[in-house]
């Protein structure tokens, strides 16, 4: 079990992974991954294994005038 954005989630073998499972894409843009409060370098995300208990927030950018 992990936690995205505070909601208790099933694992995923990869943020990459994750991401996909969440609709967003492999690599969408705009979007920007926290783990266990240390935001990721998106080169990282497809080997960056997720582990048990493991906090992610998933953020995306907005544009508002």
């Amino acid at each position: 079990m992990i936690y995205v954005n505070g909601d208790a989630q099933d694992n995923a073998p990869s943020v990459t992974a994750l991401l996909e499972r969440l609709g967003l894409g492999a690599a969408p843009r705009g979007v920007a991954v926290a783990l266990d409060g240390e935001v990721l370098p998106r080169a990282t995300w497809g080997a960056q294994t997720l582990h048990d208990g493991a906090r992610v927030e998933v953020v995306g950018a907005i544009q508002g005038g």
